[in-house]
């Protein structure tokens, strides 16, 4: 599965996290190996899939070790969004045993969660066939590794929805209440990008047809987002907005709902459970 290389995912953020994970993990050194394994001791080990799924994360894993140590070795049998079983190997690592066994749970902490991820994706995705809609991410991932949640929702067939706060401008139900009001809220949106000289889309969450009226009425943004409506609600509310602007439903969507949003017609579906609800793949580090 080809996957876009997305901004956030330049050589300085992923060094800066693979810096401060294993600062978090390995402190002043890994007494466990310093203390039982000869400086010298070689070995080698692989990747064991225990589980099904769909791998993600195996393009971060050379990253890691050769952060612990770049005379580590790896051979990628795998590669990212390729659909797995139990028993399957997705790389094997040689090279110096104390370095193999440092690098070991940043790498499966990272590759579990990543497979995870993809494999909700990709499931919830099989969910959209035969409708226009795209499947959303949001900003609701884990402090320090929303650069890996991101990535592996790529990885499942999902879309990035925005990185962080400073790449959009999404006005949700607080914006609104606290700015008086939806055309207060996009005017005072479009005259701060204009006297700061920023180009960001707009978004606007709406609750009710009557705020997807004022938003129709007030113009000036991107995207609506059509927040915890139900189905017909969505249907009544993509009809009056009649193609004028993309439409994003939002709230509390879930497997067993996502098929009948779909088919209402909106551009995206956002789901928070794609990053914050997942079941780890169950991946190991097994050696050989």
């Amino acid at each position: 599965m080809q996957t876009p290389t997305p901004s956030y995912l330049t050589p300085e953020a992923l060094t800066a996290f693979i810096r401060t994970a294993l600062a978090e993990d390995v402190g002043d050194g890994d007494h466990s190996a310093l203390s039982s394994i000869p400086a010298d001791a070689r070995n080698r080990a692989h990747l064991l899939v225990k589980g099904e799924g769909l791998l993600a994360g195996v393009a971060l894993a050379p990253l890691i070790f050769s952060a612990v140590d770049p005379s580590l070795t790896l051979n990628v049998l795998l590669t990212d969004g390729t659909p797995v079983k139990y028993g399957d190997i997705a790389f094997t690592v040689e090279g110096p045993a104390r370095s193999i066994l440092t690098a070991e749970r940043l790498v499966l902490n990272c590759m579990q969660r990543m497979s995870g991820i993809a494999t909700y994706t990709a499931h919830l995705n099989t969910l959209l066939a035969g409708t226009k809609a795209k499947l959303l991410d949001t900003r609701k991932t884990t402090p320090n590794f929303r650069i890996c949640e991101k990535w592996a929702v790529l990885i499942g067939g999902g879309v990035n929805h925005r990185y962080g706060l400073f790449d959009m401008i999404i006005l949700k139900d607080n914006h609104v209440d606290y700015a008086g009001g939806v055309a207060q809220a996009i005017a005072a949106s479009r005259a701060y990008l204009a006297g700061t000289g920023r180009q960001l889309p707009i978004e606007i969450e709406t609750r009710s047809l009557g705020e997807v009226q004022q938003v129709l009425d007030a113009g000036g943004v991107d995207r609506i987002m059509l927040d915890n409506m139900d189905v017909e609600l969505l249907r009544e509310a993509v009809a009056l907005i009649d193609g004028r602007f993309p439409t994003e439903a939002s709230g509390g969507i879930t497997e067993q709902t996502i098929a009948r949003v779909a088919s209402t017609g909106v551009d995206y579906i956002s789901v928070g459970a794609l990053t914050h609800s997942v079941k780890s793949l169950d991946l190991s580090l097994k050696a050989y």
